[in-house]
């Protein structure tokens, strides 16, 4: 009994002691620190969010869009009322995986708060925002969710308004494409921080990476009113967002349609071609009139995010990976259409101007036989003949000469490598500065080059030299291999005889992209003047108010006077009716459209030719240079010149209506109504 009373007198006493305990609490919250918690609660009965603007448009010349908004039914989902459910919003997302025909792990990642740790994709926005979950939703699909709204909490199907591609595949490398932004973009772009509203998706390439704040716009702010769970009860204040600017280009759509169509043309002609590009620029002003680059692919791919094996497959060999552009990026060795800087080289290395020259039908550099092309000897002529017959073993001997007088294998300690110097006036070798990201910057292979590159592969050659080349199938081309694996092991950081002789006819190991070409070429036919190619011609604010134009800028000058490139000019503008392009050229019109130019026939190792045709015209006040470059296409009058062909004859409309009525690029912007549509003249 007594035990009894004993647990009784402590069970009271520990209850006791629970509620002065509980007491104390309860005084400590309400008033000791009241006051604090009022303060937090109401701290809390806001929440901002920053609404999306309107994307800008990207516009051509006379204002035909390029990349434009249109309104889709977009999927989207409340996660904060999702997770009011009974079961957490499983059976709900369970419901819509059926209607949109998407698995429900899938749907979940894309509504799952992204973490350190949290796998791609996921929801990188506010709490407070709608996730979407599918931006190409039928109508069908719409209805299936609007008119069962009892069974789809928090899920709504809206318009919104998305990127969209009149061109479909024209242009795509050069527009770019929109991906969500990452959280070190954010962190990188501090602008883009402080707009950031949770939805926005970011230019990833081309244009809309490089004029992303132009466009993007000013986003829109809406302060919302919710209780203590998180609830929304009303907006408390809201300000709309600005649509982004407007780019109008200096690309005519039209004119890009006609390259597209030829690059298309040229790869079918020749079944081992894997890649072209084609570059329009005009000459009086510098600007791009199409930029194009196969294969090519349809941006829309884009659209709602892509999937991983989608991007992988644009990046694939076996498609051709479409998402790098040819024209800017491809690197390839030029052939003859290099000759331009090389006859300029020997005009500053002292050759004379209106000397004659011998073409044999080889040339001795070194120890070795270099030959002209079919070992045709053409026997004593000008420059001017030696550019239209494209005479190889003249610039052999030439670059040689000057290889020698540097000191050949013993170089003196300033050698004036005017070959490499000329061409890197010309352009070669660094970027060209178009407002595009990531452009190649070709390469200009001198005596410093060699060493840097023995220094980073001796190692790997001096160990092939003995190892061999097991792997290789070919007996005859592995002991190649192995030989010279061994030679630029002793010797590989020295600029040797065939380097030089290789290089004055732009083989070896010089490489250009089609849009260094034909900017060399822009300057050789326009004004002397080198510039850096721009796509973007101005910046329009919505309501049609022109912000800026984007200048051309002038950033170097070729190295030859007025009469030697005149002289040069008039070699290379017989060269599609007398010369290599000739018979290309047959039966085309020059008595309306004088097309000069060169042919550039490139050999790859274990490759066909790179085939490559530069051109302008008309001859005697050029408006448009035109590139063509088709790898693996052959002789450069067997695929490239007929494509750059049928780019002029679609420009001046020679076999149907003209591109360009007039022949000639537009030369005034668009002129734009209040509201910020493009008045039709």
């Amino acid at each position: 009994m007594m035990r009894m009373r004993a647990r009784l007198l402590v069970l009271q006493v520990l209850v006791l002691a629970l509620l002065v305990v509980l007491a104390g609490r309860l005084w400590q919250v309400q008033v000791v620190r009241g006051q604090e918690f009022v303060q937090r609660a109401t701290e809390t009965r806001t929440r901002t969010v920053l609404v999306p603007a309107v994307r800008g448009q990207i516009l051509d010349a006379s204002g035909r869009p390029l990349v434009r908004n249109k309104t889709a039914l977009v999927v989207s989902v409340d996660r904060t009322r999702l997770a009011r459910t009974p079961d957490g919003g499983a059976g709900v997302l369970a419901k819509l995986s059926k209607v949109l025909g998407r698995p429900v792990q899938d749907l979940q990642r894309r509504i799952t708060p992204c973490a350190p740790k949290v796998p791609k994709p996921c929801w990188t926005g506010s709490p407070y925002q709608p996730v979407p979950l599918d931006e190409k939703v039928s109508t069908r699909e719409a209805l299936q969710i609007l008119e069962r709204q009892e069974e789809f909490p928090g899920v709504t199907a809206e318009v919104h308004s998305v990127r969209e591609y009149p061109g479909g595949r024209a242009g795509a490398q050069m527009l770019g494409y929109l991906q969500p932004v990452t959280e070190a973009e954010l962190e990188k772009r501090e602008g883009l921080k402080a707009s950031f509203s949770g939805v926005d998706l970011a230019g990833r390439d081309g244009l809309e990476y490089v004029y992303d704040d132009e466009l993007r716009g000013k986003s829109g702010l809406r302060r919302v009113q919710v209780d203590r769970m998180g609830k929304a009860l009303g907006v408390e204040e809201q300000t709309a967002p600005v649509a982004g600017d407007t780019i109008v280009t200096s690309i005519d759509s039209r004119v890009q349609a006609v390259v597209e169509k030829a690059l298309a043309h040229a790869m079918k002609a020749q079944p081992s071609a894997d890649g072209a590009a084609g570059v329009v620029l005009d000459v009086r002003t510098g600007r791009v009139v199409a930029l194009a680059s196969a294969p090519g692919y349809d941006p829309a791919i884009w659209a709602g995010g892509i999937s991983a094996r989608g991007y992988q497959w644009l990046l694939s060999d076996k498609s051709g990976k479409p998402l790098v552009s040819r024209a800017i990026n491809g690197q390839f060795a030029p052939g003859s259409t290099f000759k331009i800087s090389s006859v300029s080289a020997m005009l500053r290395a002292g050759y004379p101007l209106n000397g004659t020259y011998d073409c044999p039908g080889s040339y001795m550099v070194g120890d070795r036989a270099f030959n002209n092309f079919r070992g045709q000897g053409l026997g004593t002529m000008s420059l001017h003949t030696a550019l239209v017959k494209s005479c190889d073993t003249i610039f052999y001997r030439a670059a040689y000469e000057q290889y020698l007088k540097d000191g050949g294998r013993n170089p003196k300690k300033h050698p004036k490598e005017i070959f490499a110097n000329t061409a890197r006036a010309f352009g070669f070798g660094k970027p060209t500065g178009i407002d595009l990201p990531g452009e190649s910057s070709g390469r200009i292979p001198d005596r410093a080059w060699k060493k840097d590159l023995w220094a980073r592969t001796s190692a790997i050659s001096c160990k092939r030299s003995r190892t061999g080349y097991p792997e290789e199938k070919d007996a005859a081309r592995a002991a190649f291999l192995k030989r010279l694996a061994l030679e630029n092991c002793t010797e590989g950081f020295l600029l040797r005889p065939g380097d030089s002789a290789n290089f004055s006819i732009g083989q070896g190991d010089v490489l250009v992209t089609p849009v260094q070409l034909a900017r060399a070429y822009m300057a050789l036919v326009g004004d002397g003047r080198l510039r850096s190619p721009r796509i973007a011609w101005a910046q329009v604010r919505p309501d049609g108010t022109v912000v800026k134009t984007f200048d051309v800028p002038v950033v170097g000058k070729l190295p030859l006077s007025e009469k030697e490139r005149l002289y040069i000019k008039g070699a290379l503008s017989d060269v599609a009716s007398d010369g290599t392009a000739a018979g290309a050229f047959a039966g085309f019109p020059m008595d309306r459209v004088r097309v000069g130019g060169k042919t550039g026939t490139a050999e790859v190792w274990g490759k066909k030719d790179t085939s490559w045709f530069a051109s302008f015209a008309p001859t005697d006040h050029p408006q448009f240079v035109v590139v063509v470059m088709v790898s693996q296409g052959g002789m450069g009058a067997e695929t490239a010149a007929p494509a750059v062909r049928e780019i002029y004859e679609g420009i001046y409309g020679i076999k149907g209506p003209a591109a360009l009525p007039g022949g000639r690029p537009v030369s005034r912007l668009p002129r734009f109504a209040p509201d910020g549509t493009v008045i039709r003249e």
